[in-house]
């Protein structure tokens, strides 16, 4: 089997355990309705800190914390709270349901999805769209994993068609290629020559996902974001800045539907 035949296919990597309290907190509002957010006891925090992202509310609390000081603080920065959940609300996208749901992101675009008894759940493309086979006897988890199995497959084909390219003027290939939801970076390198792509990149158009390949596939070369790094991204990707500013206005939003794709988690507000 080939490295590069190596690096595309799937890896299975057991996350790492940390040690951290999580619950959730329902925060009422008052005009009746609450938010949930969801509470972080991690021994690393140094302070009370109040985020929001396209995975909802996040309290997090330092060890010595108590519950009552966090509640206060949310209740102190509810205004906040709800403008930042407003900033990445999403357009379009809802939970998936087998039968209901009749379109999906992909590389730009929304396309119409049909549904059609099959043998297993999976998701396929045809001339008309996409076609999510279902037996319809297994729950929303299963039809989720099988939409991540079909985004990772499309996104995997998208870096296989661009990496071949790219290699020759690179000292390596990346080792691996791993692609999941991240939180707040598009991709990123690791020392052990890992390459992770936030699977959200497969939503939005190919241009700005192919910039992140190479911005990636750059820090091969340079290790740091020193003009010398972003010589090395102009000579490979010349229109990144209009990529970067894409990100910018859509990125929010990519991550957010990824996230209500494959969770089931349809707003952050009840």
């Amino acid at each position: 089997m080939s490295s590069l035949l190596r690096l595309l296919l799937p890896k299975s990597i057991a996350p790492g355990t940390r040690n951290v309290q999580r619950d959730t907190v329902a925060l009422a509002m008052d005009d009746g309705s609450s938010i949930d957010v969801l509470r972080v006891r991690d021994p690393r925090a140094r302070r009370v800190r109040l985020s929001v992202d396209e995975r909802g509310a996040r309290l997090t609390l330092p060890p010595r914390a108590s519950l009552d000081a966090g509640e206060r603080f949310l209740r102190e920065h509810s205004d906040w709270l709800q403008a930042q959940l407003r900033a990445h609300a999403i357009d379009h996208i809802t939970p998936l349901q087998r039968g209901v749901t009749d379109t999906l992101p992909l590389r730009g675009e929304l396309l119409p999805l049909r549904w059609e008894r099959g043998r297993f759940a999976c998701v396929v493309r045809d001339a008309d769209g996409l076609v999510f086979r279902d037996t319809a006897r297994g729950g929303g988890t299963a039809l989720r994993r099988a939409l991540r199995e079909f985004y990772e497959s499309e996104a995997r084909a998208d870096v296989g068609r661009w990496l071949p390219g790219y290699l020759p003027g690179l000292p390596r290939a990346p080792a691996r290629l791993r692609l999941k939801p991240m939180s707040s970076q598009w991709g990123s390198l690791a020392p052990d020559g890992t390459l992770a792509l936030d699977l959200a990149l497969v939503l939005g158009r190919p241009s700005a996902f192919e910039y992140v390949l190479v911005h990636e596939l750059c820090h091969l070369l340079r290790a740091d974001h020193s003009p010398a790094f972003w010589h090395e991204v102009e000579a490979r990707c010349p229109g990144w800045r209009a990529e970067r500013d894409y990100f910018r206005s859509e990125g929010r939003q990519l991550k957010a539907a990824l996230r209500v794709l494959l969770s089931g988690d349809g707003a952050a507000t009840r």
